[in-house]
């Protein structure tokens, strides 16, 4: 299924160094920046194009797009090229003639340190101001003052009348808080000297969509209405980003529409925003459908023939895309789980020239793992070392998380060692899947080796893993040991409900109820019983069969300030009930009741079970009406056990009556119901209802039950109904499902109806297949040779019958005794048979087996004459 890849390495630039560390995420998604970063000319920086639109080089490296400050853009950051000194700490500092000099005047939001050699201030810059720093010019100080000084006017007056464009854009991009983001936006617009432009009001979109702050955002649309300020393309784009990413679909949707009724072509760049939305959506199709007809170059064209936005379009039509794209839609491929379309996405990326980053090995490595296919992601991995393109963190836990999956721990352990071999650090991911695996399949050394180099490296192992490892000691038989694991985070403080209930029932299962008590102790003095315990705690006594532990417990729990959830009830009533102790459940059922915790007919359904199943059927039909009286509506499985208890015990009024009520009800039949009804209705000899639920039964996904079908052909024995029989008989015969049962009443029809010959292949076919087993089917055949004369077979079966230890019975020896009065022997000889046989069983036998061969070879002799 998977595109074979030939790859001409040559094609492709080498990578200097394998080493490099990247930080991808196998789930791919748009990135909008948080802030403009600077561009440093002494270092190459791989960006993703954000929403103001930007080209793609030939390796996928998108550019940031520049505006000039008379377009009330965003300038290329960081590309003013002054000249840097190292200072004495070691630090690039600007040009001597750039730095500020030694004033009276205050220095806003900076600590003044002293005088340095250079004769100019040294300041001590706090963490944020420190990244700050970077942008140069009068950005950090701006940014420090609005930090530290809550006025705008007395933050901002030193730069009020000359902030660009550029200026204004970083300073609302870097508020960390919407509200002052918002304060400093409305501060701009009041004086009448700052422009406020698309790409201001695109920044404000995108940090009040972040925190769904939808009136704001709807409200800032409004005003670029009334203001005149046109939407560009990544307008668009940041709303369907922001309404997306917010939950709210739908919205994104109607962004979307808005932007093709205004007759605008979405770039690459918002095409990936509405592919990711649909794939966080699940919609993959749609993503699908949506990426091909925007690839088409159909909607791309423009008046005159131009293209809109940035991507690059090759003059036969076919668009050109960037690594990113082509990065989100194999991502989107492979969680629609096509896999064929993944691998040729992946083909035609290589194909275009487009070199793949470890994002894209890291998708495809994770695609094909997760199908299964194994020798595909040793292909890719051979792949990433010829294109010398480096292996990360993600790579390993990848591939680490992949094998282990596949039950190839070995492998799995070898990419753990593989990871640290390429100077690559594991992180807590790395550990604790590792750890994971380790644990669910009792590798207890292995496990401790990697804790105690967690322990050493300062990594924190999480509840899920800890529980993992409780689980791992008590499956290993190493009671103690895992109680010595538990006590270490129980004294660490750390440990939160969830995780104390894992630990408990995590003993609780495995029967170990004392050690479950303990930890629930524990808990219990750490102050942190919830619920969760409690009903943890509940289930371990039911495992232990300790039920009256069990009600203590659940009695208790208001007097630790816990009230009891719809689950201690359910819990408490399924055990009682499951253990034939539905007088004690009774009470909690009405607890819950009381509780307002009953939703369902379920809780009641158990209870009215478990007195059926001790044959307390009044007990089950009073507590049936108080269901009734509580507006607690039965379903058809509460009909169904009432049905089958009232039929099984003869009362058939009692069961008619409930089948009444529940179509009254209008409750629609089930295979279970349909089975109890059909049981019923041969047990009355219904047959025309019978046939009805017979039809519906076959007429369902499930098909008729062994016994259902017995029933039928029982009831068509009855009545003489040879063909109807004869059909179903067939049919379970093809499915494999006829029993000896099935056998003998097809057998005893046909003896019935005088048709010998037909019952006597029916008994060859039982011998033949094995289904000549029970006293009753063998008392059918000797019952149908000694009527057809067949005393041969009649004395051969009965001495088989004896050899398999089958205890004849009363009819036994009435078939036998009619071989022998037939074939001559006197009334009063059976007679003495009959007599000898009960008073010693043994030799008895053997007398009626010496009789009957007796009769048989004379008639042999008979016969030979």
């Amino acid at each position: 299924m998977f595109v074979k890849l030939h790859l001409d390495t040559s094609y492709f630039p080498i990578r200097s160094s394998t080493k490099t560390s990247v930080t991808p995420n196998i789930d791919v998604s748009f990135y909008l920046p948080e802030k403009v970063e600077p561009i440093s000319k002494h270092r190459e920086q791989i960006s993703l194009q954000g929403p103001n639109g930007a080209g793609a080089n030939k390796f996928g490296r998108v550019q940031r797009e520049s505006f000039d400050k008379g377009n009330g853009g965003v300038s290329e950051l960081g590309s003013n090229k002054q000249r840097f000194k190292k200072d004495p700490n070691g630090e690039k500092s600007k040009n001597v003639k750039d730095r500020p000099r030694i004033s009276n005047k205050r220095v806003i939001g900076v600590k003044c340190e002293g005088v340095n050699r250079y004769g100019f201030v040294e300041l001590k810059h706090t963490k944020c101001s420190t990244k700050w720093r970077s942008y140069g010019g009068c950005i950090p100080s701006i940014l420090q003052a609005l930090d530290t000084i809550r006025d705008l006017d007395e933050a901002l007056r030193p730069w009020a009348e000359r902030l660009s464009n550029k200026e204004r854009s970083i300073i609302l991009k870097e508020q960390s808080n919407w509200e002052r983001a918002l304060e400093i936006f409305k501060w701009f617009k009041q004086k009448g000297c700052h422009e406020l432009n698309v790409i201001h009001y695109n920044i404000m979109l995108r940090t009040l969509g972040k925190v769904r702050k939808w009136k704001y955002v709807e409200s800032l649309w409004d005003e670029m209405n009334v203001e005149g300020i046109l939407p560009i393309n990544s307008t668009y784009g940041t709303l369907i980003d922001a309404y997306s990413k917010g939950g709210e679909k739908d919205e994104a949707v109607c962004w979307l529409e808005r932007m093709n009724e205004r007759g605008m072509e979405p770039d690459e760049v918002t095409m990936g925003i509405v592919v990711q939305m649909y794939k966080k959506a699940g919609e993959f199709r749609k993503a699908e459908e949506y990426f091909k007809r925007w690839s088409s170059g159909e909607s791309l064209r423009l008046k005159g023939g131009s293209v809109a936005g940035n991507t690059r379009v090759e003059s036969e039509g076919r668009v050109c895309l960037s690594s990113y794209t082509y990065n989100t839609l194999i991502d989107t491929y492979g969680k629609a789980g096509q896999l064929k379309e993944a691998s040729e996405t992946f083909a035609l990326m290589l194909s275009e020239g487009i070199f793949p980053t470890t994002v894209t090995f890291n998708t495809m490595i994770h695609i094909c793992g997760n199908c299964g296919q194994l020798e595909e992601v040793a292909s890719l991995m051979k792949k990433m070392e010829e294109l010398q393109c480096p292996t990360d963190t993600r790579t390993y836990n990848i591939l680490i998380s992949l094998h282990a999956k596949h039950d190839d721990i070995n492998m799995a352990t070898c990419y753990f060692k593989k990871m640290k071999e390429d100077r690559l650090e594991p992180d807590i991911v790395s550990y604790r899947t590792l750890l994971y695996a380790y644990s669910i399949r009792h590798m207890v050394v292995e496990a401790e080796d990697l804790i105690q180099d967690m322990d050493e490296r300062g990594l924190e192992i999480d509840e899920y893993t800890q529980s993992a490892l409780t689980r791992m000691y008590i499956e290993s038989g190493m009671l103690e040991k895992s109680w010595l694991w538990f006590r270490r985070f129980h004294l660490a403080g750390n440990m939160s409900a969830e995780c104390y209930s894992a630990n408990i029932d995590a003993y609780g299962k495995r029967g170990h109820i004392l050690k479950a008590e303990r930890a629930f102790v524990c808990c219990q003095e750490g102050k942190k019983l919830t619920v969760l315990e409690f009903n943890v705690m509940i289930k371990a006594y039911g495992i232990g069969k300790s039920y009256d532990k069990a009600c203590q417990l659940l009695d208790s729990m208001e007097s630790h300030g816990v009230v009891p959830d719809k689950c201690s009830y359910s819990s408490i009533i399924q055990m009682l009930a499951s253990a034939d102790l539905p007088h004690m459940a009774k009470p909690y059922l009405r607890k819950m009741k009381e509780a307002g915790l009953i939703n369902d007919c379920i809780p009641y359904c158990a209870v009215i079970s478990s007195f059926v199943k001790l044959g307390q059927l009044e007990m089950a039909e009073g507590l049936y009406k108080e269901m009734i009286g509580n507006d607690v509506q039965p379903d058809v499985i509460v009909y169904g056990v009432l049905i089958n208890a009232f039929g099984d015990s003869g009362s058939v009024t009692k069961a008619i009556s409930y089948v009444d009520a529940m179509k009254s009800a209008g409750l629609p039949g089930n295979t279970v119901i349909y089975n109890s009804l059909i049981k019923l209705y041969t047990k009355i000899g219904y047959l025309r209802e019978a046939q009805e639920t017979y039809k519906m039964l076959q007429l369902s996904n499930v098909s008729p039950d062994v016994y259902s079908s017995n029933c039928m052909i029982d009831l068509y024995s009855e009545h003489c109904m040879v063909k109807q029989a004869e059909r179903i008989f067939k049919g379970m015969k093809r499915k494999g499902n006829a029993n000896e049962f099935t056998y003998a009443m097809m057998l005893c029809m046909y003896k019935r109806l005088g048709r010998f010959a037909e019952a006597a292949q029916i008994a060859r076919e039982m011998r033949e297949v094995g289904l000549l087993t029970d006293l009753l089917s063998y008392n059918n055949v000797l019952g149908l040779y000694a009527m057809d004369g067949r005393f041969k077979e009649a004395v051969e079966t009965f001495k088989e019958m004896v050899k398999a230890a089958i205890c004849p019975d009363d009819n036994t020896f009435k078939s036998l005794a009619l071989v022998l009065v037939k074939s001559g022997i006197s009334k009063q000889a059976v007679d003495k048979l009959e007599t000898a046989v009960k008073k010693d069983p043994h030799s008895g036998l053997q007398a009626w087996i010496s009789a009957l061969s007796y009769v048989v070879n004379i008639c042999d002799d008979n016969d030979d004459i």
